[in-house]
Formats: C-alpha cells, structure tokens, sequence
C-alpha cells in the first residue's frame, strides 16, 4: 500500500513539473501583457503564477458570464472556451 502511495505522489509531482515548465498554453502569453511575472513589479493587476487553478476559472467564468465588473477583461474572458480556461489556470497555477 505504501508504494502504491509513493508512486502516486512521484507521479503527481512529476506531472506538476511538466506543467511548470511546459510552453504556455494557447491564450496564455497574452495574460503577461497586464498581468506581471515577477513579484518584485509592483501593479494594481494581480500576479497570476502561482495563484489556485479554481480561483482563476472562476474569476475568468465571472468576467466572461458579466458577474464580476472589469474594464478589459470581461471583453478578454469572453475570447476562451472552458477547456482554454482551465489549461491556462493550470498553467499558471503550476508556476511559481
């Protein structure tokens, strides 16, 4: 039982490092034109690396349905499908 947890979590982490250090989904590299990559730039627009995958799915659920108010991205959400969405949150979120 103990291996078959062990390789259960090797192969998450294994995983989790494919993702980090993937090329960034379709959509993605527009997110840095506002959205910083480094936590030493100061600016009003959050970080996204790093950040929970379902809080970005959501976030960008709300902007695309007209539920959370924004100045560009409610237009922006709107451009992604739901699989776009979470292949973005998921890379993002396996940034760090």
């Amino acid at each position: 039982m103990l291996k078959v947890i062990a390789a259960a979590i090797g192969s998450i982490s294994i995983a989790a490092v494919v993702v980090a250090s993937a090329e960034p989904p379709a959509g993605a590299a527009a997110c840095s034109g506002c959205h910083p990559a480094s936590t030493r730039v100061t600016s009003p627009v959050l970080r996204l690396a790093a950040r929970d995958q379902a809080a970005i799915v959501k976030a960008m659920q709300d902007f695309r349905s007209g539920v959370r108010a924004a100045t560009v991205m409610d237009r922006i959400a709107k451009g992604f499908t739901d699989e776009e969405i979470q292949a973005i949150a998921a890379w993002y979120a396996a940034q760090k």
